[in-house]
């Protein structure tokens, strides 16, 4: 049975929106094309992504736009990523957790959308490719897309104004001369086996810059999600050298139930071990940048009883090891002569 593919009515807009602001026939296009009509309220239902991709192409035929696919993309931005996608980015640490998540949840925003890392030399490529869509013409529309949503998980950690050094595509695609002078630092490459963007691996411990706070939808009395969220994280470092409080003990504390705790930061995004795991890598970075304290101490005073554990929990956030990490700071630190 051929799989049938989708993707959320959200990454259709854009497109619309290109064919709306030159006064082309959206609806009638639309609707043609068996498509929604009022795409803004069903943003986060889901289309045929072939539909999608027809409606494109077509779009950009017709009406002679340019490169439509780059002009949507610049129309999208890190609100218009699912919930769930956000939810994770937003309580990610650092970039190379964010990442992890991105390429976990990434068929949230399009079933048939795989994503990966790549490790290239001193460099990190964030891949993303269709299945089922190798017929498909034109598929640098959703190419696009999908580098540019990439990028804004990266911008959530470098900055609004980060672009990547290379921007790679799978198909036999060349942006127009319009399209590079906007993109004037960023190397462009077709006929790649993804589509990818690169970031230089001493990113990769970017901490978050997100503030987006996640809405509660827990309407029992007491502290919203974000607000037990907020009051865990600045209360959890004084216990991280001693005895960490348990679930129930947190709860009590928060004079609510196990269940209504639980329930609160289900309903903010996150779990109490994904706090205390922050938590204790938070403190663990502040000490290896801002002292000159043993790794084994740096372990103990952040919660953990084997210095083996540490290193392997430190380089699931980083994609380094404490010490590695260290010296990365020290050098920059270091002032030239």
């Amino acid at each position: 049975m051929t799989a049938f593919h989708l993707i959320r009515c959200q990454f259709l807009i854009p497109f619309a929106d290109v064919c709306d602001e030159i006064g082309a026939p959206t609806e009638a296009l639309l609707s043609k094309l068996r498509l929604p009509v009022s795409l803004e309220e069903k943003a986060n239902h889901y289309i045929p992504i072939l539909l999608a991709v027809r409606f494109a192409e077509t779009a950009q035929r017709s009406q002679g736009i340019t490169d439509i696919g780059f002009q949507a993309a610049r129309r999208l931005q890190f609100c218009h990523l699912s919930e769930r996608l956000r939810t994770a980015i937003r309580f990610s640490p650092t970039l190379f957790v964010a990442l992890q998540q991105l390429c976990k949840w990434a068929s949230f925003e399009d079933t048939a959308l795989g994503a990966w890392l790549e490790r290239d030399d001193n460099r990190v490529r964030i891949c993303t490719k269709l299945a089922g869509t190798s017929n498909v013409p034109h598929p640098e529309h959703s190419h696009w897309l999908q580098n540019v949503m990439s990028m804004h998980v990266v911008r959530q950690f470098a900055g609004p104004d980060w672009v990547p050094a290379t921007m790679a595509f799978e198909g036999r695609y060349e942006p127009s001369p319009e399209t590079r002078s906007v993109w004037g630092n960023t190397r462009f490459m077709s006929n790649q086996s993804a589509s990818w963007i690169d970031v230089p691996v001493s990113m990769l411990d970017l901490p978050n810059l997100a503030s987006e706070t996640p809405a509660s939808h827990d309407d029992e009395a007491g502290p919203d999600g974000h607000e037990i969220v907020s009051a865990i994280k600045l209360m959890l470092p004084s216990y991280l050298d001693d005895k960490i409080p348990t679930v129930a003990e947190i709860a009590e504390m928060a004079g609510i139930s196990i269940r209504s705790f639980q329930r609160k930061l289900s309903n903010a995004g996150v779990s109490y071990s994904d706090l205390l795991d922050r938590v204790r890598f938070e403190n663990a970075s502040k000490l290896l940048r801002g002292t000159d304290a043993k790794i084994i101490d740096v372990a103990f005073s952040s919660g953990y009883t084997d210095p083996a554990h540490f290193t392997r929990a430190f380089r699931r956030f980083t994609g380094v090891t404490p010490r590695e990490f260290r010296g990365k700071w020290k050098s920059q630190l270091v002032t030239p002569q």
